[in-house]
């Protein structure tokens, strides 16, 4: 992964709003949620709800299905564990860990 679509990822999820729209399809598991039952869990605007999906599907950590005339959110887990692999490729490269965290780059790797 390149460093400025790590950035834009990150970015997109520093916001408490898509960060818990994500956390939310995560969650789901790979059937994803519908729109309406997302707006419904989160209690937010339908533009609200828009404006932070459109963020999330721009930098590819949600995609979206249409069944009919509903559409479906879906986490898209690769994404997210290359970020996350990402972010712990190079842990303590140029020192040693401390046990905690070598223990959770073990489990990343």
């Amino acid at each position: 992964m390149k460093l400025d679509d790590a950035a834009a990822r990150l970015e997109a999820l520093g916001n408490p709003t898509r960060l818990k729209i994500y956390r939310i399809l995560v969650r789901a598991g790979e059937q994803g949620l519908p729109v309406g039952r997302l707006q419904e869990r989160l209690d937010i605007a339908a533009s609200t709800l828009s404006h932070h999906l459109k963020a999330l599907v721009a930098v590819g950590l949600v995609t979206q299905t249409r069944e009919g005339t509903t559409l479906i959110c879906h986490a898209n887990y690769d994404l997210m564990r290359g970020l996350i692999d990402y972010m712990v490729a190079e842990c303590c490269a140029e020192g040693s860990c401390p046990p905690r965290v070598a223990k959770l780059s073990k489990v990343a790797a």
